[in-house]
């Protein structure tokens, strides 16, 4: 019999799972078990182990990269190598109760039509971004005349996988044009603390992430 360990990201010394990010925990909270749920960009599998052996989730991800896809499968989790923004439309519609995009958004070439596919094959979605419009970046572009570069978004604008930056208000108002309903919101700080449940414009100076839980309208 083959014991599968968790990934080193979710195990602490003991042997047993740690806990997970604080951003993950976050997404994990909203997720109800027992449920149906695609992780995109799923990496190292830390969401989808979380998931599946504490809310007993049928999960399963797609992920770009094949040593992250290797990592997840050796695990014992269910990921398929694939990209978002070709392999999405092959879902049928309400395929899974909860689609997730965690930190990827920014990366895709047409996040509109990314989006529209999440809240399409999902009843819910779930989807984290940086912020782009977080006070520090403000500063650091004003003073600078520069692109930022900070702990979250720590690439040189000519090396940077990040292609299309926005900020909360973007998001949001991204969302009313494509007709999806914010259920849920939660804007975080840099130390990883909920600050805000409105993403309003204090929320956009404020917030160095967001984490919001959709449904079409």
């Amino acid at each position: 019999m083959t014991v599968l360990e968790a990934p080193s990201s979710v195990r602490n010394g003991t042997g047993r799972p740690a806990d997970i990010r604080i951003d993950l925990r976050l997404v994990a909270d909203m997720v109800e078990p027992g449920s149906r749920l695609l992780d995109i960009g799923c990496g190292d599998g830390q969401l989808l182990y979380h998931l599946t052996h504490e809310k007993n989730v049928d999960g399963r991800g797609i992920e770009l990269s094949m040593d992250g896809v290797h990592r997840c499968v050796t695990q014992g989790l269910s990921v398929i190598q694939g990209d978002a923004e070709t392999d999405l439309k092959d879902y049928p519609s309400g395929a899974f109760d909860y689609v997730v995009l965690g930190q990827t958004l920014q990366a895709m070439r047409e996040p509109r039509a990314v989006l529209e596919q999440l809240v399409r094959i999902g009843r819910h979605a779930i989807v984290s971004f940086p912020n782009f419009g977080y006070w520090r970046i403000r500063v650091q572009l004003l003073l600078n005349g520069r692109m930022p570069v900070t702990e979250r978004l720590g690439y040189q604008w000519w090396e940077t996988p990040n292609i299309h930056f926005c900020t909360i208000a973007d998001f949001v108002d991204l969302c009313r044009q494509c007709g999806v309903s914010i259920e849920r919101t939660m804007i975080l700080d840099r130390a990883d603390r909920v600050v805000s449940h409105k993403h309003g414009r204090l929320a956009n100076l404020l917030g160095e992430q967001a984490v919001f839980l959709l449904k079409r309208r």
